[in-house]
């Protein structure tokens, strides 16, 4: 049996990817929410991007197969829905990749439990969003819904190109 620190297991789950998003790992998008020991049993908690994410099933099994991996043999994870999950969570080297990849990263301070959260719902689709290509905020909303539904599509009018944004949650 493998009792690893709660610092080493953290560094093995950063090397898990989203499912959806590779080039961000569950730890970078905060969805990794704890890491405990409980007596021999090891604790993970997990919380969705939403309830009805379809990613969730895979990043578990994902999750359990990392740590197995590691020599982890006790192993419970838990769904952990309060406080639910908030774009706010991503890292700023997160955001560095999601850009990188052709995604526009949420805008800070514009999920629902942050400060500005309920002025962005007043303002609806007048957020400026940046091209993560040329970095243009001549932007424009395509679809409220993009490649998966944590995302919106837009085009940007200087490059033309089309680009998916997180929304924010």
């Amino acid at each position: 049996m493998v009792t690893a620190s709660t610092d080493q297991i953290w560094e093995w789950l950063a090397e898990v990817p989203d499912p959806e998003i590779p080039v961000v790992s569950v730890t970078e998008l905060g969805i990794i929410r704890d890491v405990r020991w409980d007596d021999d049993i090891l604790r993970v908690a997990v919380t969705p991007t939403y309830s009805g994410c379809p990613a969730t099933a895979v990043i578990d099994m994902m999750v359990e197969d990392k740590l197995r991996e590691k020599g982890i043999e006790k192993l419970a994870l838990e769904r952990r829905l309060s406080p639910p999950w908030t774009t706010d969570w991503i890292t700023d080297s997160a955001r560095d990749k999601l850009r990188a990849y052709g995604i526009a990263p949420p805008v800070n301070g514009t999920a629902s439990d942050g400060r500005m959260g309920r002025a962005a719902r007043l303002a609806g689709s007048n957020l400026t969003i940046e091209c993560p290509r040329c970095g243009s905020t001549h932007t424009d909303k395509v679809s409220q819904f993009g490649s998966t539904p944590c995302k919106a599509a837009y085009v940007c009018r200087d490059c033309l190109e089309p680009f998916d944004y997180f929304k924010c949650h």
